[in-house]
């Protein structure tokens, strides 16, 4: 079979990477991370190159502590020009303080499992998403970018499988919901390369590929063979977080999100253009662990940053 030649051959030139640490890797620590380190954080990113960072989260305080702090930092952080800074956004509320934040984008949230949902927000899919047709209006209002992220996409820690159906159904009413990029996520990492390549296929049935983010979580180390399986299909957004950082506190075991030098080690190898300089990328993963008061979660920023010692 020839089809691995043609799929090689299609790689794209370049990709777009949404740095996901500050806001989706951190809301997962359990020390507390004061505002001053993640506004250095978010600006070492900026200047690393991200021409979209994942800033802040406006949920409850009660169920997110971690966050508390959003908009504060998004008072402080120096904005480089160029750069989408982020806002988780559940509910209007969430969408009022983002957009008093000056936040470059929304981001609203699904889930592909039902199962999934009704633990993790205590109602159905189709309710969950009912939910997000006002922030959607207000967001198409103020003309600020729209983001969707379809969680569990891969598989449940609840139900197991998901069917292909049901993050196709999710991805369609998010486009209805006029979402400018909809993220693929494999939020407990259990996705393999086969079956990312025929769910995002499928979700490209629903959504313009080039619309379409991949989000792997690296719990079974298959998340940067994920992303080249994505890239073989035409995918050219992933998300990722610097130093490995995060988790999910609904999937028990799930690790962070791949961590983002490892795919910017593994794209510049397959000559990619991503924009982002490697160099101040393992600077900030330095950083952040080491404010962490632990190693890096990354392979390549372990291995470049004692290169750089030795």
């Amino acid at each position: 079979m020839s089809t691995h030649t043609t799929a090689q051959a299609a790689l794209p030139n370049k990709v777009k990477l949404v740095e996901v640490g500050p806001r989706d890797g951190l809301q997962n620590e359990k020390q507390f991370v004061g505002a001053d380190i993640k506004i250095e954080l978010i600006e070492r990113l900026a200047r690393a190159g991200f021409q979209n960072v994942e800033a802040a989260s406006f949920v409850s305080p009660k169920w997110v502590p971690q966050m508390a702090t959003s908009a504060e930092v998004m008072a402080k952080i120096e904005r480089r020009p160029g750069t989408i800074y982020s806002a988780l956004t559940p509910n209007i509320q969430g969408f009022d303080a983002a957009l008093a934040a000056h936040a470059g984008e929304v981001v609203i949230f699904g889930s592909a499992s039902e199962a999934f949902s009704q633990k993790n927000i205590n109602c159905s899919i189709a309710e969950s998403i009912a939910r997000f047709e006002p922030v959607a209006k207000a967001a198409k209002a103020n003309r600020l970018r729209l983001r969707a992220s379809v969680s569990c996409a891969f598989g449940c820690p609840y139900q197991g499988d998901v069917p292909l159906d049901a993050v196709a159904d999710v991805v369609a009413r998010m486009r209805d919901l006029g979402c400018d990029e909809i993220d693929i996520a494999d939020t407990i990492g259990v996705a393999t390369p086969r079956q990312t390549q025929t769910v995002m296929l499928r979700a490209a049935a629903a959504f313009k590929i080039d619309g379409i983010a991949g989000h792997f979580h690296d719990t079974y180390g298959q998340a940067l063979a994920n992303i080249y399986a994505s890239l073989e299909v035409g995918v050219q957004i992933f998300h990722a977080s610097v130093s490995g950082l995060g988790g999910c506190p609904y999937a028990k075991g799930a690790t962070g999100n791949v961590a983002t030098e490892d795919v910017v080690y593994m794209l510049n190898g397959l000559g990619i253009e991503t924009g982002i300089d490697l160099d101040l990328l393992v600077d900030a993963g330095m950083f952040i662990s080491e404010q962490l008061g632990r190693k890096g979660a990354s392979r390549a920023g372990n291995a470049l940053a004692a290169k750089r010692a030795g």
